[in-house]
């Protein structure tokens, strides 16, 4: 068996390819993240930071998702090396960490998601080596694994040029919720002062040499986001989909 190409990584790194287009897969169950994978959607992102996803719960989408044409990303709650090495082992080969503030806590990162000598990633035959059955896992997981680091604080936003020169990130991940929180606009990220952080964010990453993502929470949003340079855009949450949908629908008869 041969090591997968984590083809989100090589999408990512061609910077004149088209823009990603992706949905925050929260709804904890694989019958609805296979529902998103058979989407025309480019990439997902499971969600273990603001959705009741725990290891099991997350490998079970991932085994769901598999077949589709279709990238998968895993957000931790967390960026714990105990925690990563083992969504890693599940099967994860693309991470979104979320609250990364210094270059030092982007270079501890990518030490947890490699083998060593370049990491600290424990050994272990698990379902990402397919239980030993896929030949040179060991020598080529380093390699194939993508980590983008989540920009989501005054912090971030302030050490934004060293975390996007730290080798091995390969794509930062504005959040604009967060920011906006943390800007003194809670609940309000469509504030002027928001916006101006999250395109000037998009802007410096572009101009540092690494791919941009963003969340667009809405269409007008994701386009201006993808028009600044964003190249891997979130453009909804399932829950809210869902919640939205059934909205329209009583709203029919009621």
């Amino acid at each position: 068996m041969e090591l997968r190409t984590n083809t989100f990584k090589q999408r990512l790194a061609d910077r004149s390819g088209a823009v990603q287009y992706g949905l925050f897969v929260s709804l904890a169950d694989p019958v609805c993240a296979e529902i998103a994978a058979t989407s025309n959607l480019d990439w997902l992102i499971i969600d273990t930071e603001h959705a009741p996803n725990d290891v099991r719960s997350t490998m079970t989408q991932l085994q769901a998702t598999l077949a589709y044409d279709v990238e998968v990303v895993v957000r931790p709650y967390v960026g714990d090396r105990a925690l990563i090495k083992r969504l890693l082992d599940i099967g994860a080969e693309s991470l979104l960490i979320p609250m990364v503030d210094t270059a030092e806590q982007a270079e501890d990162l990518v030490r947890a998601v490699r083998y060593p000598p370049e990491g600290v990633r424990g050994v272990s035959s698990a379902r990402a080596a397919r239980w030993s059955r896929v030949d040179g896992y060991f020598a080529g997981a380093n390699a194939q694994i993508c980590l983008i680091a989540q920009i989501e604080s005054q912090a971030g936003l302030d050490n934004l040029s060293g975390i996007a020169g730290v080798e091995g990130i390969d794509g930062l991940f504005v959040g604009p919720s967060d920011l906006a929180a943390a800007l003194g606009h809670l609940g309000n990220p469509g504030h002027p002062d928001v916006q101006a952080a999250v395109i000037g964010a998009i802007e410096s990453i572009v101009a540092a040499g690494k791919p941009a993502g963003v969340y667009g929470a809405t269409p007008d949003a994701a386009q201006r986001y993808a028009d600044a340079g964003a190249t891997f855009v979130m453009i909804g949450v399932d829950t809210i989909v869902l919640a939205k949908s059934i909205d329209a629908l009583v709203a029919q008869f009621k």
